[in-house]
């Protein structure tokens, strides 16, 4: 009895061993692909749960099926225009058949290694095609005239963006993911990370850019210049009409009080010669004598004749 009894767990333990051998589970991140002795047998298992594979001679092989990251390795790249860039781009990617891409590539490092080639071979081809300025813009809007004014420098005063960025990234997009279905991937996007100019030319593109600054600044110096001379000029010619007619006001005011006092004169004379007379000379003395002044008259003088006595 007790021989049955260890026989018995031991036929348990080996049950259970044999049980677990044929269950596998797939998350609701994962699909699997069943494999027997390396080749593939049925469908890609993608419902999330507990499934049955024939113990010893059947193996789950377990794939991820969330959009997965592909970060690019930074690479210097000539543009058409001739300028060396440091170009680092980044992609998203899931696997569409996982199938096609257990026969393909297996794993995800081939995978990874796969999307080095393609991605990396199709950057550096739209690159080389295209200007620099299309890799700089994001859009594909034509340079207005204002980023014109005073600009000497050809990439930025005679070229228009044919493309931009984002349709550039578009672009490699496209042509990257013709060749995806080969492997049994998707991709979803591709981006450009950084644009930056090799260090060996770096310095002289920020001498120019300091430069451009200056030459666009002096414009608007000089143009400011002009604008206040202008307006200082108007200024000046509205001071000179404005003072120009007060003066004849005034001259108009002035004679016009000239000739009423005349008139007032006039009348007050014809009123009283003598009294006029005599106010005229009190208002000549008060005007020339004072207590330093000495005044020598002749005996027929207008003035002598109200200082003598009357007798």
């Amino acid at each position: 009895m007790k021989g049955i009894g260890i026989a018995g767990i031991v036929l348990l333990v080996f049950g259970m061993w044999v049980g677990s051998m044929a269950l596998y589970t797939v998350q609701e991140t994962q699909q699997v692909i069943v494999t027997q002795f390396g080749r593939i047998v049925g469908e890609a298992v993608t419902k999330p749960g507990l499934h049955f594979k024939l113990p010893f001679v059947q193996d789950a092989q377990h794939l991820d099926k969330r959009w997965l990251e592909w970060d690019g390795s930074p690479n210097e790249i000539p543009t058409k225009d001739k300028k060396y860039i440091w170009m680092d781009t980044y992609a998203r990617w899931r696997i569409s058949d996982p199938i096609v891409f257990y026969k393909r590539l297996r794993d995800e490092l081939s995978a990874q290694s796969r999307l080095d080639d393609i991605i990396d071979g199709e950057v550096r081809n739209a690159i080389a095609s295209h200007n620099l300025i299309d890799l700089v813009r994001t859009g594909s809007r034509k340079f207005e005239a204002k980023e014109q004014a005073g600009s000497t420098d050809d990439d930025a005063a005679s070229f228009d963006a044919m493309f931009g960025r984002e349709r550039l990234s578009k672009l490699i997009l496209k042509k990257a993911s013709a060749v995806m279905p080969e492997y049994g991937i998707e991709l979803a996007d591709i981006q450009f990370k950084r644009v930056n100019y090799v260090a060996s030319v770096q310095q002289k593109v920020f001498e120019r850019m300091i430069s451009e600054r200056k030459r666009i600044a002096q414009l608007y110096r000089s143009e400011g210049k002009g604008k206040s001379a202008e307006i200082s000029g108007r200024i000046e010619r509205e001071q000179r009409t404005i003072q120009s007619e007060a003066y004849a006001r005034a001259e108009e005011v002035r004679g016009k009080a000239d000739a009423e006092a005349a008139a007032i004169y006039a009348d007050a004379y014809n009123k009283d010669p003598e009294l006029y007379a005599f106010l005229k000379s009190l208002e000549t003395f008060d005007s020339i004598i004072d207590d330093k002044t000495d005044v020598v008259l002749s005996t027929d003088s207008q003035l002598l004749k109200y200082l003598r006595t009357q007798k």
